[in-house]
């Protein structure tokens, strides 16, 4: 009666030494949880079957289950996404350091009169204008005079130019600037490379007596 379990002991001694030579290449390293649960099952089941084919080999042996699938693997959250909202985050507080935007914006207006709040808004602005010119690179998308005829030629970038109105035929068009519109070059934000949560657009001030 042992000769039936040889080629399976066989096949699970192949397998267990695969998943072994799986946990020391370098690109398996995501799934060393899943691989190495394998190998103890394998392990597991070639216990039971020793003890199987040991003692008992005039008996009939117990059929063994197969071994159980491996855990899904949970993926981690994606950095990319967290480091992203974590520069947006970033750059609100650049806006809330230097032109107080984020008090402005959640401040409730109803109790203020024009004045007041037009000369918040200059502060804002000031602030504001900033922070733009010190990490982006604006520039207009069209350098003619709004309300101007301008000429949208052919092969114009689609993303730079809304054309609104009676659209017909092909490029170039002809038409009225509504708004030069605007376009960075460059952005050169402070860069979030690693963060657990995101951080504070503003931080509270206590003054302690």
């Amino acid at each position: 009666m042992i000769k039936p379990y040889l080629p399976i002991a066989a096949i699970a001694a192949a397998l267990l030494v695969v998943l072994n030579g799986l946990l020391l290449i370098p690109a398996a390293s995501a799934y060393t949880v899943p691989i190495a649960v394998l190998a103890l099952l394998l392990a597991l089941f070639m216990l039971v079957l020793s003890f199987v084919v040991g003692p008992k080999t005039n008996a009939t042996p117990a059929p063994v289950p197969a071994p159980a699938p491996a855990p899904a693997t949970l993926q981690p959250p994606a950095v990319a996404a967290n480091q992203a909202e974590a520069e947006i985050v970033a750059f609100f507080a650049l806006l809330q350091e230097k032109g107080r935007l984020v008090d402005f914006i959640m401040e409730d207006l109803t109790g203020f009169d024009d004045a007041q709040v037009g000369a918040a808004a200059r502060v804002i602005h000031q602030g504001c204008s900033e922070v733009l010119k010190e990490y982006f690179r604006i520039t207009a998308v069209s350098e003619a005079e709004e309300g101007s005829q301008v000429v949208v030629p052919t092969g114009y970038p689609a993303e730079e130019y809304r054309l609104i109105g009676k659209l017909t035929g092909n490029p170039p068009f002809i038409g009225k600037l509504i708004h030069k519109g605007w376009k960075t070059e460059y952005v050169k934000l402070p860069r979030i490379t690693k963060t657990q949560r995101l951080p504070p657009i503003a931080p509270a001030e206590v003054e302690l007596s």
